[in-house]
């Protein structure tokens, strides 16, 4: 069985191809109207499509504002990234160490799979904060869709200048992550390349309430278009 777990044994860093393909085992295409699976007596069946929206982008640009927004608007299930990480974690990054590749296999398959369950507990749908900085990290979370074909990933990457966020960290209280963490997560990130069509791109250099109609709005449209 194909999967992205497996393709980096031990936490090690290896190339990354992009996104992953999604192996059906009967015939699948799909259209604006859905997916439509194809059963082995030659029927259409048409599929009610799932939703898994992934708020991204370094510290301070507001995932988890625009997460809880869509979330609320949607009336879907809400995931904090940042509630999965390890104690491990959570005390490398309170001491200002930044985590590395391996640090974060287990936590990105963690919020893989709380995805799927909200999925397969009936939910329509999901969104998630998670900072998802590199491509193999998002390439993590893509493999959600081969573990149920009715699923769509969708990742909203929200960007802007660094100095701005280490402004908007720093203001912040009571968060394990601190202003000297952007600086790790800029030195890492690697912006969606123009191939990972599952992207939504939002400046979140704007006013807070701007960021998440701008983010709802382009979700909404992403919807429809898939209805």
């Amino acid at each position: 069985m194909l999967s992205y777990d497996s393709a980096v044994p031990n936490g090690q860093d290896s190339p990354s191809s992009g996104p992953l393909p999604v192996p059906s085992a009967k015939p699948m295409s799909t259209s604006a109207a859905g997916t439509i699976a194809t059963s082995g007596h030659g029927q259409v069946q048409r599929q009610h499509q799932h939703h898994l929206w992934l708020v991204t982008g370094p510290a301070g640009c507001g995932k988890t504002t625009v997460a809880e927004h869509l979330a609320n608007a949607l009336s879907i299930p809400y995931i904090e990234g940042d509630l999965y990480h390890p104690q491990a974690n959570i005390d490398k990054m309170s001491g200002g160490i930044p985590l590395t590749d391996s640090d974060r296999w287990d936590w990105l398959t963690e919020l893989r799979k709380q995805s799927n369950s909200r999925i397969n507990s009936g939910a329509d749908g999901v969104v998630v904060a998670c900072s998802a900085l590199k491509l193999k990290y998002r390439d993590v979370i893509r493999v959600a869709a081969y573990y149920d074909r009715t699923l769509l990933v969708h990742f909203i990457f929200l960007h802007a200048p660094q100095e701005l966020l280490l402004k908007r960290v720093a203001e912040r209280k009571g968060h394990y992550m601190g202003a000297n963490m952007v600086k790790s997560q800029f030195d890492i990130l690697e912006r969606p390349r123009e191939d990972e069509v599952d992207v939504i791109t939002i400046d979140a250099s704007q006013d807070s309430d701007e960021v998440k109609q701008d983010a709802l709005e382009k979700v909404q449209a992403a919807l429809a278009a898939n209805m």
